[in-house]
C-alpha cells in the first residue's frame, strides 16, 4: 500500500518528522516538534501525512530511542492538535494495529517504551470517553484492562489538556494587523476632522 501513497517521508509534515524522531538525537528537538504541530493544524492533508510517517516510524522499529522520540512527538501532537488528528490517533486501526504491537510480549520492549504507551492510551481513553467519534482508543483500553493489562500510575505531563485551544495561524494574524491597522488610521482621521472644524 506504501508504494502506493508513496514515501510517509516526503511530505513536508514528513521530513519533519523523519528529522524529529532520528535516533542520532541527543534530545527531542521542540522547536521541531512545534512545527509539525503547526503543519498538521494549517494544511488539509497534514494529520493524514502526519500519521503515516508516525505509523511508519513506529511500526516493527527495534530502534526504541526512535520509537520513544516518535511517542513523544505524538503525545505532543495530540496535546496541541485539533480534533482531526484526533480522530487519525483515536483510530481503533492505529491504537491495537500500531501501539498495542510495540508493547506485545512477541516486540518484548524496554519497561520505559511499554510504560510510555500504556500511558498515552489510557491518557487518551479519559479524555475522549464522551466523543463518539474518539471512543476507539477508550475500547482498545477497556479490552487491555480486562486482559490484565497493568497501566502505570498516571503522572501529571500526560493528564495536562489535551483539547487545547487552536493556535492561531499566521494568515489570521497577519489580515487581524491590517483591519487594526485601518481602524486606527480611520480614528485619527475623525480626530483630524474634527480638530480642524472645531478650529
Amino acid at each position: 500500500m506504501e508504494f502506493l501513497l508513496g514515501n510517509p517521508y516526503s511530505t513536508p509534515v514528513g521530513q519533519c518528522i523523519e528529522r524529529a524522531t532520528d535516533g542520532g538525537l541527543q534530545n527531542e528537538d521542540w522547536t521541531l516538534n512545534m512545527e509539525i504541530c503547526d503543519i498538521i493544524n494549517e494544511t488539509d492533508e497534514g494529520p493524514k501525512d502526519a500519521m503515516r510517517a508516525l505509523k511508519k516510524r513506529l511500526s516493527g522499529n527495534k530502534n526504541y530511542r526512535e520509537v520513544m522520540l516518535a511517542l513523544t512527538v505524538l503525545e505532543t501532537c495530540v496535546k496541541n492538535c485539533g480534533h482531526r488528528f484526533h480522530v487519525q490517533v483515536a483510530n481503533r486501526d492505529f491504537i491495537d494495529g500500531v501501539l498495542v504491537k510495540i508493547i506485545s510480549p512477541k516486540a518484548n520492549p524496554p519497561t520505559i517504551v511499554q510504560d510510555k504507551v500504556l500511558s498515552l492510551i489510557q491518557a487518551w481513553a479519559d479524555a475522549f470517553r464522551s466523543s463518539p467519534d474518539l471512543t476507539g482508543v477508550v475500547h482498545i483500553y477497556e479490552e487491555l484492562k480486562r486482559k490484565g493489562v497493568e497501566f502505570p500510575m498516571a503522572d501529571l505531563d500526560a493528564l495536562s489538556p489535551i483539547h487545547t485551544p487552536q493556535r492561531v495561524g499566521k494568515k489570521y494574524i497577519h489580515s487581524l494587523f491590517w483591519v487594526h491597522f485601518f481602524l486606527v488610521l480611520g480614528c485619527i482621521n475623525v480626530c483630524l476632522q474634527s480638530c480642524f472644524n472645531s478650529s
